[in-house]
């Protein structure tokens, strides 16, 4: 009797199918998605219409998407669609003179009726809160400066200056006298400054607190101080010798309590408004019309 051939386990027949089944998958997975909506392709366009067969375009990869999408963004950002630019800076605001007296204390020094633009010299000072706010302006292309003094003298002073260095950059500087030479200091009690040079001068802005711990080279401001008013040139951003040689001071302390508005005539305006310089132009006028004898 023959015995019954043995039938063996086929356990490779679904691994093949699945094999052989996978790429008609994955080819007609496309087709099959727009099918189900009344036999539309991939765009909703029914099958026999005329554009049915026009290429639709796919994105190969993240990486290309990526790169494409850059590409296209850069160029068309040049033709068009310009990128981002940062905000303008705000131009620096004029300093008011018709507040001097009233709601700010002015220093002016040159022709008479001159303005902070007009000025030899020119500086305000104000209360803003724990701060005082001063503004300096000066006819030099250098450095313009205040200093708090104990006497009219230069040294042993706190001075704050305002310095225009090689970059057109207006910068504060915090500087002490020693006899006549001026040492910067690191420690700068300026904060929210602001400079600009038009016109060939310097012009700035800042504020510096009321009271300050108790240093040498830094006073406190709710004390009276004579006030010292200098300029000159700079070299490399570096202040040099002011341009004059007794530069101006005030008369009196000055209080950051009381606002007045004080002019000083220049050294050209003082000749003429001293008192001998008066009566020789009396007496020649009087000269003049009475005749010589």
């Amino acid at each position: 009797m023959a015995r019954p051939r043995r039938q063996r386990p086929r356990a490779w027949s679904p691994l093949l199918l699945l094999l052989l089944a996978g790429p008609v998958a994955c080819a007609a997975s496309p087709a099959d998605d727009g099918a189900g909506a009344g036999g539309r392709g991939p765009r909703g366009r029914a099958r026999g219409d005329s554009g049915s067969d026009e290429a639709v375009p796919r994105h190969d990869s993240s990486y290309g998407t990526f790169a494409g999408e850059f590409y296209d963004l850069r160029y068309l950002s040049e033709e068009g669609y310009p990128f981002p630019t940062a905000p303008p800076v705000d131009p620096f605001a004029k300093i008011k003179v018709d507040d001097c007296g009233k709601t700010k204390g002015c220093f002016r020094y040159g022709k008479p009726g001159c303005n902070a633009e007009t000025c030899d010299y020119f500086l305000s000072y104000r209360m803003i809160g724990a701060d005082v706010e001063f503004e300096l302006s000066a006819d030099t292309d250098g450095w313009v400066a205040v200093g708090f003094s104990s006497d009219k003298k230069m040294g042993g002073d706190d001075v704050m200056a305002c310095v225009h260095d090689d970059n057109g950059r207006v910068r504060v500087q915090h500087f002490y006298n020693v006899g006549q030479w001026a040492k910067e200091i690191q420690r700068n009690p300026a904060r929210d400054e602001e400079g600009v040079f038009e016109n060939n001068r310097v012009t700035c802005r800042f504020k510096r607190p009321v009271n300050v711990p108790r240093d040498e080279t830094i006073v406190d401001l709710h004390l009276s101080w004579y006030y010292l008013f200098a300029w000159g040139p700079a070299i490399q951003g570096s202040i040099t010798r002011h341009d004059i040689d007794s530069p101006p001071t005030s008369e009196r302390v000055v209080s950051i309590y009381k606002y007045e508005d004080i002019f000083m005539p220049s050294a050209a305006y003082q000749t003429f408004s001293s008192p001998f310089c008066l009566l020789l132009i009396v007496a020649l006028t009087f000269y003049l019309l009475m005749g010589t004898p």
